[in-house]
């Protein structure tokens, strides 16, 4: 079994850490790991991703969702192949911090008994710290100012 722990200190709301998270519609706008992604974050439901780690080739799984606190515990496993052969528990971990930080805790364990031979650590564990600077950006980008006075807009 092998463990990949990212983490990641952001300058936002659990909630908006949260929403960006589960909002896999919206992947393709940011993440470089997670290409395309759908489903829902509701126990029990199948989602759909297309990964692409850092000098690696493209990947579609269907993990399932395994955990949901909202704001918090996001979980899936998925696997390739039989279960036991190769599957992960992917989780993200919410941590509110001091100062109006939140950690984000990002991981997969790896069970299985090819994980010594088809799981290269360093580009997943590229992979995930790019998504992680990738959703920092995103969160704590600030809102568009508003090109409008009083409703008119400016210069027209």
């Amino acid at each position: 079994m092998s463990t990949i722990y990212t983490s990641i200190d952001i300058a936002a709301t659990p909630k908006r850490i949260w929403e960006t998270l589960i909002d896999f519609g919206a992947y393709t706008e940011w993440n470089p790991f997670i290409l395309t992604a759908s489903g829902a974050a509701a126990e029990g439901e199948r989602l759909h991703f297309n990964i692409r780690p850092p000098n690696g080739r493209e990947l579609s799984f269907r993990p399932r969702v395994t955990a949901v606190v909202p704001g918090q515990r996001l979980e899936w496993v998925g696997r390739l192949g039989v279960r036991g052969v190769f599957d992960g528990r992917h989780e993200f971990r919410i941590e509110p911090l001091e100062d109006g930080l939140t950690r984000l805790h990002h991981s997969e364990t790896f069970p299985g008994v090819l994980v010594g031979v088809l799981l290269h650590e360093g580009s997943i564990r590229s992979g995930f710290r790019a998504m992680n600077t990738a959703l920092k950006e995103r969160v704590e980008r600030k809102p568009a100012a508003p090109n409008s006075v009083n409703g008119s807009t400016a210069g027209a």
